[in-house]
């Protein structure tokens, strides 16, 4: 093996250091990981040679055994004093917040009997919560509200206030806003902020050590940087949310703003795919991830549909979703997988777009291996 490869792989881990419940502690069984998934590494690493994002980090999941977690790259591009991409480097989860964090307290909610799915939104009689959770509100799926106010409430006021672009129920939008909007309705129903409800019911009973929103200050150097802004913040963004909108809002709110490790986002994972203890109900998990009326999509999870980001192999049963800042978690019910893939693909300016191609080779490979 090249001096390179052993640098490489001595970003992987061979043991386990996050203490998690026993009810959930998966076994680890990395021995042999850099042989059996050499095809699917290649695609991270060529990918990085291709300059398609400067580091990643990647766990799977598979049958109660954690039997791939690795780091490769840099924080950033062309600098010798960059620091490595480890398997414990956090990354900015964009939109995979929906589901770690704003999905699932809803779920909480609901099987508390404090959240009715099929309300109505507040101030729009129009539509409700379920249509929010399902991208078929026929809001827009992206306004830069930034630009119009730097105050989160009035943010949320214009989130709001936006027109919808379809008929509720008539198609499925992605939509950002309807989960700003979500987002603040959760808060509302708990009663507390998303970040400390999140921390509380979710991050700390599943031993999800490393995750959090608004980073403290002395976690900054830990954390793999997704932009250098000339546009907006006019600085580098490295421990503070890089949507924009997210930004405004204090680095708190229902579309993004979670921070995570790999294997973090893996335990979170092992819940779902575990029937939701000590979370949630088993009958909370199967109501969340079946496919939902007038919609391919869950509440709150995508579903593969092809041509899918998830590749060619994941079953009818699976869910998953995705963030703008090149991460992605897929879960396959039926094959007890749960595949992690964490990249800064917004390393400098977020035009390159080969994340696309890159998640399907990335994800057959890890199923030819397995």
């Amino acid at each position: 093996m090249s001096s390179e490869a052993r640098h490489r792989y001595s970003r992987c881990r061979s043991v386990v250091f996050c203490a998690i419940p026993s009810s959930l502690a998966f076994r680890s069984n990395l021995g042999n990981q850099n042989e059996r998934f050499r095809k699917a590494f290649s695609v991270v690493e060529d990918a990085i040679r291709a300059r398609a994002f400067p580091g990643a980090s990647v766990a799977v999941l598979y049958r109660d055994e954690l039997v791939a977690e690795c780091g490769f790259g840099h924080f950033i591009y062309d600098d010798a004093t960059s620091s490595d991409v480890m398997a414990d480097t956090v990354f900015d989860l964009a939109s995979v917040s929906k589901v770690v964090a704003t999905t699932t307290m809803a779920a909480i909610l609901y099987e508390r009997g404090s959240l009715d799915l099929d309300a109505t939104v507040p101030g729009r009689a129009d539509l409700t919560i379920r249509s929010l959770l399902t991208h078929t509100s026929g809001f827009p799926a992206y306004i830069k509200l930034f630009e119009q106010t730097g105050d989160c409430r009035e943010l949320l006021r214009l989130a709001y206030a936006t027109p919808l672009e379809a008929a509720p129920g008539s198609r499925t939008e992605y939509s950002d806003i309807g989960f700003i909007i979500l987002g603040d309705i959760l808060e509302n129903v708990a009663g507390e902020p998303l970040n400390r409800f999140c921390q509380r019911e979710i991050f700390e009973p599943l031993g999800m050590d490393h995750t959090f929103f608004c980073p403290p200050p002395e976690k900054r150097h830990l954390i793999a940087p997704t932009r250098d802004d000339h546009y907006f913040r006019h600085k580098l963004i490295q421990g503070e949310v890089n949507d924009e909108n997210a930004w405004v809002m204090n680095g708190v709110a229902g579309h993004a703003g979670v921070f995570s490790t790999a294997y973090d986002v893996a335990v979170f994972a092992d819940c779902w795919l575990s029937g939701g203890a000590p979370i949630l109900k088993r009958e909370t998990v199967a109501e969340f991830t079946r496919p939902q009326p007038d919609t391919t999509r869950a509440l709150g999870w995508d579903r593969p549909t092809p041509p899918s980001s998830s590749g060619q192999y994941f079953s009818p049963s699976s869910f998953g979703h995705l963030g703008y800042t090149g991460t992605s978690l897929w879960c396959d019910a039926e094959k007890q997988l749960a595949v992690v893939l964490l990249t800064n693909r917004t390393w400098p300016d977020a035009k390159n777009q080969a994340i696309k191609q890159i998640r399907p080779a990335f994800h057959d490979a890890i199923f030819e291996a397995l």
